[in-house]
Formats: structure tokens, C-alpha cells, sequence
């Protein structure tokens, strides 16, 4: 290796991916894909950590989807550091990065759209319409790319991870899709590449919206109303110094259905402002009731 190769192989055509998997798949390798739109951070590097539990070769996509940004979100200004990715990829020892061009994903002439009617109407499809028709697509595309064995996605982007298991079923893809716990700071607040925006007065601010949703949750697990609960959680984020809070709401975990009582599993969703960045989070509602 030279100072000038990557620390890790790297493609950026579907033919040479194809052509590397096909060779593992000859082997008799288990495949692992982990997509992500790079600047990673400890989140990403434990879904693929977590990935190397299940498998024996692990591909890592690198691809800022533009599908799923609005034409005034943050695609232009999204983090990019594709040489700090590659080094913390060959850390964890992923063994493979898929890092495309547009064009490379979306040929000229492009056309089809993959949707989820139902899980990817409500709160994230509402706010950002068209969003999780940009995250299906990409998504079905990369899994169709590499047919992996499991695919990795983690629980901060709760609705994005039920939104893909049930188009994987609903298109009988024979992929396993397996989920990894938030990581957090150890104030609560959890990774996102785009923390990177919050200015040190918003960073401060920024771990009231996980010790918010945790009261809520114990609440609701108390026995207290789950739309009374979420209401008050909207409050507590605005009374915390949140410029716009977009929705706290209790919902069923598998449907994503409001939750009306406790007893059955559920989690708090929430979505909200400080300045010029979203932060969304969620965490479980204990099933128990307790």
C-alpha cells in the first residue's frame, strides 16, 4: 500500500460491487451490508462492529442520497469526510466500501420510485414529504446491489428502520434486517452527523430532547395518558430553549399507530429545532406497564 491508496478497498461502480461480492458469495462468505451516508461517527462504527457478529465479509456503503433531502434541506452542506470515513472503517474491519456517484446510483433517465404507504405517511412523511420515498428507493436499491445476508440499521431512525422491514417483506427480499441500540454522548444526546451544525449554546440545550422523551416514557409506563404524556413533552422541549418542536408523540412499536394506553409496546417519537438543526430521537415504552 502507498500513501496514496485508501486504508480500505474501496468501488464506486455496481459492476466492480457485484463483482467483489460474487467473489464472497463463491467462498461461501456470510455478507454484511451496513448503508450509511458517511461522516460517521461511533453509531455507524457500532452497527458495523455488530455486523461482524453475524457475518464473515461486511460491505459499507458511503452515498449522500439526494433522493431523500427537500430542495431546502441540507444536501449541499451535508458532511462529507470521505478519507476520515475510510480510515474508521478500516479500524473496525469492515472489508469493503461502496462509495457511488450520483449518477451511479441514479442513471440518466432514472425513473422508479419505491414507497411505503402507511409507515412512511406519518411524522417523519409528513414534515419531509417525499423523504422515506428517497430512503426506500436507495435502500432497495443497495440491498438489491449486494444481496446480503443481514443488513445493519440502528434505532435512532426508528421509523426509517420499520419503513425498510416492511418493504424488505413486502418485496420477499431475502435479506435479515438486524437493528442496534442508539448510541449517545454521555449527556444523552444521540449521534448524529448533523450535531456537528449546533453551536456550543445549542449543544447545551441538546440532551433536554432524550431526558424529555425518557420522563415521557416513564410516564406513560406509570400509567399516565400517552397523548396527555407526549403533550406535556412538547412543553418541556420549548420551556428547554427549542426553537420549533415539529412533533412528541407515543406510538405503537410496531405500527407506529398513537399509543392510547400502556401495556402494549410503544415508543416516543420526537422531532425538533434548536436554530437551524433538527434533532430527532426516540426511546421505548416498556410493555410491562411498569
Amino acid at each position: 500500500m502507498t500513501k496514496s491508496d485508501p486504508p480500505i478497498e474501496v468501488v464506486r461502480s455496481v459492476a466492480d460491487l457485484r463483482l467483489r461480492v460474487a467473489e464472497w458469495r463463491a467462498a461461501g462468505e456470510v455478507i454484511g451490508l451496513v448503508p450509511t451516508m458517511g461522516a460517521l461517527h461511533e453509531g455507524h462504527l457500532s452497527l458495523i462492529e455488530r455486523a461482524l457478529a453475524y457475518t464473515t465479509r461486511s460491505c459499507v456503503s458511503i452515498f449522500v442520497n439526494p433522493a431523500q433531502f427537500g430542495p431546502s434541506e441540507d444536501f449541499a452542506i451535508y458532511p462529507r469526510d470521505e478519507a476520515g470515513d475510510l480510515a474508521k472503517l478500516a479500524g473496525v474491519g469492515a472489508n469493503l466500501v461502496f462509495a457511488p456517484s450520483v449518477d451511479a446510483m441514479y442513471p440518466p433517465g432514472a425513473a422508479t420510485l419505491v414507497t411505503v404507504p402507511g409507515l412512511g405517511d406519518v411524522l417523519e412523511g409528513e414534515f419531509r414529504p417525499g423523504f422515506f420515498s428517497g430512503v426506500a428507493t436507495v435502500v432497495a436499491k443497495l440491498l438489491i446491489q449486494v444481496l446480503p445476508d443481514v443488513a445493519l440499521f440502528g434505532e435512532k431512525d426508528y421509523q426509517q428502520l420499520l419503513v425498510i422491514r416492511r418493504m424488505v417483506t413486502d418485496l420477499h427480499l431475502p435479506i435479515r434486517i438486524e437493528s442496534a441500540r442508539t448510541v449517545r454522548e454521555n449527556d444523552g444526546l444521540a449521534l448524529s452527523s448533523r450535531n456537528a451544525y449546533l453551536s456550543a449554546d445549542e449543544r447545551a440545550i441538546a440532551p433536554a430532547l432524550y431526558r424529555t422523551l425518557s420522563e415521557v416514557a416513564a410516564r406513560i409506563a406509570g400509567g399516565a395518558s400517552p397523548l396527555s404524556a407526549a403533550e406535556q413533552g412538547a412543553v418541556r422541549l420549548k420551556e428547554a430553549g427549542f426553537t420549533q418542536v415539529d412533533y412528541v408523540t407515543a406510538r405503537d412499536a410496531a405500527t407506529l399507530e398513537p399509543l392510547y394506553a400502556s401495556g402494549t409496546p410503544g415508543r416516543v417519537l420526537a422531532a425538533a429545532r434548536l436554530g437551524k438543526t433538527r434533532l430527532i430521537d426516540n426511546v421505548p415504552v416498556p410493555a410491562s406497564g411498569v
